[in-house]
């Protein structure tokens, strides 16, 4: 995919199966962080608050990823592998049959927030 100009074009160029994934992505992101700014940064759509991005996501040809900061996955590492999912040390990959559950996202999203604000 080429530089997307914002989430929906973004959206709109993912491969078919993942586009509801990320749309539920994106709407529980913009819900968890209301005062964030939706950017396009690294190729990839995200939320920036205070001059930091808190979290982006992302499709790929097999999976998706949730990137938050690295202090959010530490916080969530036991239940991102309950969950069954892998991660590095700021992503969350997934697929559409294995989706993220909404509150881990909403979770992470807060965390990482914190972890850019202090708040």
């Amino acid at each position: 995919m080429s530089t997307p100009a914002d989430h929906d074009a973004y959206v709109a160029a993912a491969p078919e199966p993942f586009r509801p994934e990320l749309t539920r992505l994106r709407a529980i992101l913009a819900r968890t962080l209301p005062d964030a700014e939706e950017i396009v940064a690294y190729d990839m759509p995200g939320f920036r608050v205070g001059g930091t991005v808190v979290a982006s996501y992302a499709a790929f040809s097999r999976q998706c990823g949730l990137y938050v900061l690295a202090d959010a996955v530490a916080r969530y590492a036991d239940e991102i592998a309950a969950a069954g999912l892998k991660a590095t040390k700021t992503g969350i990959t997934f697929t559409p049959r294995r989706p993220i559950p909404e509150d881990l996202v909403e979770r992470l999203a807060s965390a990482s927030r914190e972890a850019a604000t202090g708040a």
